[in-house]
C-alpha cells in the first residue's frame, strides 16, 4: 500500500512526463494528496489555498519587472547598449563575443528575465558575430549563457519569489547578494569565449568598424540609467522592491516614447498584452503550487523527504553538493519559479539543520538554476537563441557544456567563499544573518 506521500510525488513526476504543464502538474498532485491522504470534504480548500498563494504585495513586482523587460527590449535599447560597448571594446579577436556577455548583463540589470533578456540581445547580436566569422551555435549559445546571468543581476524574479518563499530573508539583501556573483558568473563565461575566439581567429580586427564613443555613450545613456535608478532607490530607501518595479516600468516608458522613440501608443497595449499573458503563465504556476504546497505541508510531506535527507549525511558540504547537483538537474527540465516552490519547502529545514545562510544558499541555488537555463534538453534560454539563429538545439550541445563548466567554477567559488555574495549587502546594512 502507498502513503499518500508517495502518490502526490508519483502523480506529480507521471503527470510532468505525461507532458501535462507544470501549473496543472502541481494543483493535480496537491488534490490527489489532499484525496488519498487526508479526505475528499478538504478539496473545498483549493480555492482559498490558490488565492492565499498569489495574494501577496511583494508578487506585483514579478509582471512589473517582465513588463520592463519587454518595454526595454522593444525601444531598441539593446542595440544601443551593442553600439557602446563595440565602442568601448573596439575590434580584437573576441570583441564582440565580449560585448554579447556585457549586454546580457546590462539587460539583466533591466528585465530579471533570462529568455526576453536572450531574445533582445540575440536579435541585434547575432547577425553582427555572424559576419564576423563566429560560428551560429557558438553565438546562440554564448548569449543564452550570459542571459541567464538575469537571475542573479537585481531585479531578479527569481529572487522575489525566493524570499516570499522562505521566511524572514530580506529582499533587498538578496539583490545586493547576487550583484557580485553575477558578474563572476558573466565573467566565468568570458574566459572561454575570448580563448576560443583567438584560438580559431574569430572577428578579424581589420574587418570590424568602431563606432565613435561619445555619440554612442550619449545615445546609450538612458539605459545605462535604468539599473542605477533601480539599486539606487533602493538603496537610498526611496521605494520598496514593488516600488521599484513601478518606476522601472515608467521610465521604460519614457525612454521608449520620448528618447528613443521607437515606442507607440499601439507598441505598449501590445506590451501590455504580451507581459500579462507571461506574468499569467507565472502566476498560475504560483497559484496552483499553493494547493501542492498545502497538501505537502498537511501530509508532512515535505518534512518527511527533509528528514530522510538530513539522514543521508552529517557532512553539511557532501549535502549541499548533492543538493546542487538535484537542482541543476532540476534546472535542465523545470524553470526556476516551479524550482523554488516545488524545492525550497524541503529544503529550508535542512538549511536551518545545516545553518546556511539563506541569503548566500538563495544565490548558489539561483546559480544552479542559471546553468539549467542554457543546459539541453529543456533550456528555456537556449531555445529562443537557436530560434533566432535558425539553428536545432542540438548543434549547441558541444558549446553549452564548455559554458556549463565555465559557470561551475564560478558556483564553486561562491559556495567556497561565502562573502562574494554576502560582503556587499553587510556592507550596504542589509540584514544578512
Amino acid at each position: 500500500m502507498m502513503s499518500p506521500d508517495a502518490w502526490m510525488i508519483l502523480s506529480f513526476l507521471g503527470l510532468l512526463i505525461a507532458g501535462v504543464p507544470v501549473a496543472l502538474s502541481l494543483g493535480l498532485a496537491g488534490a490527489v494528496g489532499i484525496v488519498s491522504g487526508l479526505s475528499p470534504m478538504m478539496l473545498a480548500t483549493l480555492g482559498t489555498n490558490t488565492y492565499n498563494s498569489v495574494a501577496k504585495y511583494p508578487l506585483i513586482a514579478i509582471p512589473l519587472f517582465i513588463l520592463t523587460g519587454l518595454i526595454f527590449e522593444r525601444a531598441g535599447v539593446a542595440a544601443r547598449l551593442v553600439r557602446f560597448a563595440q565602442a568601448l571594446i573596439g575590434p580584437r579577436h573576441g570583441g564582440l563575443a565580449l560585448v554579447a556577455v556585457l549586454v546580457c548583463m546590462i539587460m539583466g540589470g533591466m528585465s530579471g528575465s533570462g529568455p526576453a533578456d536572450a531574445a533582445a540581445v540575440a536579435m541585434v547580436m547575432l547577425p553582427s558575430m555572424t559576419r564576423a566569422g563566429y560560428p551560429r551555435p557558438f553565438s546562440a549559445t554564448l548569449i543564452a549563457a550570459s542571459a541567464s546571468t538575469a537571475i542573479l543581476i537585481p531585479p531578479s524574479v527569481a529572487l522575489i519569489l525566493y524570499s516570499i518563499v522562505v521566511p524572514g530573508v530580506d529582499l533587498r539583501a538578496l539583490f545586493a547578494a547576487g550583484l557580485f556573483p553575477g558578474i563572476l558568473a558573466g565573467l566565468s563565461l568570458l574566459v572561454p569565449a575570448f580563448w576560443l575566439s583567438r584560438r580559431h581567429g574569430w572577428e578579424a580586427p581589420t574587418e570590424v568598424e568602431r563606432p565613435p564613443l561619445g555619440d554612442s555613450f550619449r545615445q546609450a545613456l538612458p539605459a545605462l540609467f535604468a539599473p542605477v535608478i533601480i539599486l539606487g532607490g533602493l538603496r537610498s530607501g526611496l521605494f520598496t522592491p514593488t516600488e521599484a518595479a513601478v518606476v522601472a516600468v515608467a521610465y521604460g516608458v519614457l525612454v521608449g516614447v520620448f528618447v528613443t522613440r521607437e515606442l507607440g501608443m499601439r507598441d505598449l497595449w501590445q506590451l501590455f498584452g504580451e507581459a500579462a499573458t507571461i506574468s499569467g503563465v507565472v502566476m498560475l504556476i504560483i497559484a496552483l503550487a499553493g494547493i501542492f504546497a498545502w497538501a505537502g505541508t498537511m501530509l508532512g510531506t515535505f518534512r518527511h523527504m527533509a528528514e530522510w535527507l538530513i539522514a543521508l549525511s552529517d557532512d553539511g558540504t557532501l549535502l549541499l553538493i548533492l543538493i546542487m547537483l538535484a537542482v541543476l538537474a532540476a534546472g535542465m527540465l523545470l524553470d526556476a519559479i516551479s524550482i523554488y516552490l516545488i524545492l525550497m519547502p524541503i529544503l529550508v529545514p535542512v538549511m536551518q539543520h545545516f545553518d546556511w545562510n539563506p541569503v548566500w544558499f538563495g544565490i548558489l541555488l539561483a546559480m544552479n538554476i542559471a546553468i539549467g537555463q542554457f543546459t539541453p534538453p529543456v533550456a528555456v534560454n537556449l531555445m529562443v537563441t537557436t530560434e533566432v539563429a535558425k539553428i536545432r538545439l542540438e548543434q549547441t550541445l558541444g558549446w553549452a557544456l564548455v559554458f556549463v563548466v565555465a559557470m561551475a567554477g564560478a558556483l564553486l567559488l561562491v559556495a567556497l567563499f561565502p562573502e562574494i555574495a554576502l560582503w556587499l549587502p553587510r556592507v550596504l546594512g542589509y540584514a544578512v544573518q
